[in-house]
């Protein structure tokens, strides 16, 4: 069923049920009668739903990653043409929204989503200056990687004609490959490019994806390695005949060899010639209107108004407080010394680390996978409403783990056919110590990340462009949150995994810290590492490893903490108000019954959760 479909469906549906409904007079708007907002609300929803469906047909990527195989062949543009025509489409349908609809007439949740959609087109207003400034290539999200993750993770293969997308997606990296570089080059003539030290990670992902046959190299290519498995998957069910698999391989090697190939030696002739001209200035005030564009990130990020230096001084008080409580576990555990020297401790005592082995790999994945399902088990205590889809635990695949983040997780597809996934790099043992395990689990998996996102996009009450939408201080605020909670039911019974849950709130703590240091005060990389080694016990290629993702994504790693404390904060007004009628199940629904929203509007939906309940 495609979402236009199901769209219409669920119109229709609350249509009928609002002329079936008695007429009476709405007790909150009493202008109007209950059918009458009723009725408005649903066109609204459903106009809405049209409005998501053209969006998501422009983007054939989109479409992928929702589970839909229209234009299954096809990349999104990434042209600056497509971006501005995206804005305008958006400013239109607002426009349109504001003369077609009667916002008095609507129920609450839909003026919600009216409010959402002019905070979006907002945003969207208040980044176009800045549409140049993101690197292309990067080490985080950067096109070179985000390629063969897509094709591998995103492009699911059921059926022949899925693999012949496939390899028309494969023919098609050119084009789209070819645009990115000229975005890079033309930004670059900006004066907006990467710093050194990225060019050797970007260039290490985009050889890597031409490592093996069809090229140079033992083994297969990933992206040949992926397609061969795909077909032959479809053999051994009888979707296909060996013979079909065995020429839709063949057909894939060719094309990979003569357009991915040259496609990649492009990108890495002209990440060479950057390279040569690239310096070691870190932050984003080094960028042609750097300030401005490092505040738009700060309150993209955050949802908030707070200046850089605030969120940096909310930063060094979290960071002192946190060193409090360590220092109590590093009283309870007997450790005599300093809070550094019990951190470099932490950092190199074997028992905190499986081996850099496959064996040590597994032990960790199923160590996770075990704190995971035990945590399923007690979800009954936080929560009321649970998801339907399912999540995995994965190690991040060979080729894009040299360069990705420590830890993230990947929706599942709304169809039910992919489930959400919790991704662990084990690239290097030393930096993915088992104190942390837990605290780790928790956040990107269960209660974390997979709750709030497989909840969010399988809600009925809300519009298709909230469930997909979303907002970093809201998602990773619950994230960091989902690793307190766990604590308070008795969980990190092990004081050093209590530290671990620590070392994790430090580490998001000491973020707002680096994050406005880099990019407002003009720290360098190596200042701001050395921030991280003194104040955390992170081990050293942690610490890097973030810093150089702090620096490519200004702002985002804000998020984190400003939205924990909200959640925080909320809960414990709730708690002080409520006293024993408090629940938090009730309080957890009330969190993510909208999906994600702004911390401004989730404070209101709190306050008027508590206004009702105390009526």
């Amino acid at each position: 069923m495609t979402i236009m479909r199901s769209a219409l469906a669920l119109a229709l549906l609350a249509t009928a049920a609002a002329c079936a409904a008695p007429a009476h007079r709405d007790a909150a708007n009493p202008a109007f009668t209950q059918e009458a907002i009723t009725a408005e609300s649903v066109r609204l929803n459903a106009w809405f739903e049209q409005k998501f469906d053209e969006a998501v047909a422009r983007d054939p990527m989109r479409q992928t990653y929702l589970g839909i195989k229209d234009r299954y062949s096809e990349w999104t543009d990434p042209s600056e043409a497509f971006k501005r025509a995206e804005l305008e489409f958006q400013r239109a349908d607002v426009a349109e929204m504001k003369a077609t609809f009667d916002f008095a007439k609507l129920d609450d949740q839909t003026k919600l989503s009216w409010r959402l959609a002019e905070y979006e087109l907002e945003r969207a207003e208040a980044e176009w200056p800045y549409r140049d400034h993101e690197y292309t290539f990067n080490q985080m999200f950067g096109v070179q990687s985000g390629i063969p993750a897509f094709l591998i993770n995103q492009h699911k293969v059921t059926s022949a004609s899925d693999a012949e997308a496939y390899i028309a997606r494969l023919d098609g990296v050119p084009a789209y490959l070819g645009q990115h570089v000229a975005n890079a080059r033309a930004s670059a003539e900006k004066g907006i490019q990467p710093p050194l030290f990225v060019y050797e990670y970007v260039l290490s992902d985009a050889r890597g994806v031409i490592t093996g046959y069809p090229f140079e190299g033992e083994g297969d290519s990933p992206l040949m390695e992926d397609i061969r498995g795909k077909v032959a998957a479809l053999a051994s069910n009888s979707t296909i005949t060996e013979e079909e698999a065995g020429r839709l391989a063949s057909r894939a090697a060719e094309v990979i060899k003569s357009s991915v190939g040259p496609a990649y030696e492009a990108v890495i002739a002209e990440l060479v010639r950057q390279q040569a001209a690239a310096t070691a200035d870190d932050g984003a005030w080094k960028l042609p209107d750097g300030e401005a564009y490092y505040n738009n990130r700060l309150a993209q990020n955050t949802t908030t108004t707070l200046t850089a230096e605030e969120i940096h001084q909310i930063g060094l008080d979290e960071v002192a407080r946190i060193h409090g409580e360590m220092q109590a576990i590093m009283t309870e555990v007997g450790f005599e010394g300093s809070l550094q020297d019990f951190f470099e401790f932490m950092r190199t005592d074997p028992r905190f680390y499986k081996p850099e082995t496959e064996e040590g790999r597994a032990e960790y994945l199923a160590e996770a996978e075990a704190a995971i399902e035990k945590m399923k088990g007690d979800l009954p205590k936080l929560f009321n409403t649970f998801p339907k889809a399912d999540m995995e635990v994965k190690a991040v695949e060979p080729f894009r783990e040299k360069s990705a983040g420590k830890a993230f997780y990947s929706r599942p597809a709304p169809d039910g056919s992919r489930p959400g996934i919790y991704y662990a790099n084990l690239y290097s043992m030393a930096d993915m110590p088992t104190y942390q395990l837990e605290a780790l689990a928790f956040h990107e998996g269960i209660p974390g990340h997979h709750m709030q996102i497989a909840i969010a996009q399988e809600l009925d009450s809300i519009p298709s462009f909230r469930k997909f939408g979303g907002y970093t201080a809201y998602s990773e605020g619950w994230g960091l949150y989902s690793e307190l909670v766990p604590k308070e039911m008795g969980y990190y019974s092990d004081p050093y995994s209590d530290f671990g849950r620590l070392a994790m709130e430090i580490w998001r703590a000491a973020r707002l810290v680096v994050d406005t240091g880099l990019h407002s005060k003009k720290w360098t990389r190596e200042q701001a590492i050395q921030y991280l080694m003194d104040n955390t016990p992170n081990p050293q290629g942690d610490c890097e490893k973030a810093i150089e993702r702090y620096i490519v994504m200004p702002g985002q790693a804000t998020a984190y903490k400003i939205g924990m404390l909200k959640i925080v904060e909320l809960r414990e007004r709730a708690r002080a108000q409520l006293g024993d009628a408090f629940d938090i199940r009730e309080f957890h629904d009330v969190v993510l019954r909208d999906g994600a929203v702004p911390l401004a509007v989730l404070e209101e939906t709190v306050d008027a959760w508590l206004a009702g309940k105390k009526a």
